[in-house]
């Protein structure tokens, strides 16, 4: 895997999303790629600094690099380096560290 060369900021995280999607259903049916569902699970590889405060205080990410994450389906945003693919979300949006 390669190095993110992006940097979070404020209290955003950048994650790998999982690669679980199942290719068959329990059933045996094939399941096509545009039918899997996204994967709700990933691993952590970039933090922000954390949000800052009316009063100009910085409350850092309660996450760390490394950790494995679940968050909603269709929450942050998309993009691709050197052909893998990562997620930007907000620390908010982050539902279990596991």
């Amino acid at each position: 895997m390669s190095e993110i060369t992006y940097a979070p900021l404020g209290n955003r995280v950048v994650v790998k999303p999982s690669e679980e999607a199942a290719e068959m259903s329990a059933g045996g049916i094939f399941i096509p790629d545009t039918a899997k569902e996204k994967p709700q699970e990933g691993e952590v590889i970039a933090i922000g600094p954390g949000r800052l405060t009316d009063a100009g205080e910085r409350i850092p990410v309660d996450l760390s690099v490394g950790d494995t994450v679940i968050y909603p389906q269709y929450v942050g945003t998309e993009f691709k380096q050197d052909g893998e693919e990562y997620l930007i979300i907000g620390e908010d949006d982050i539902l279990v560290v596991k």
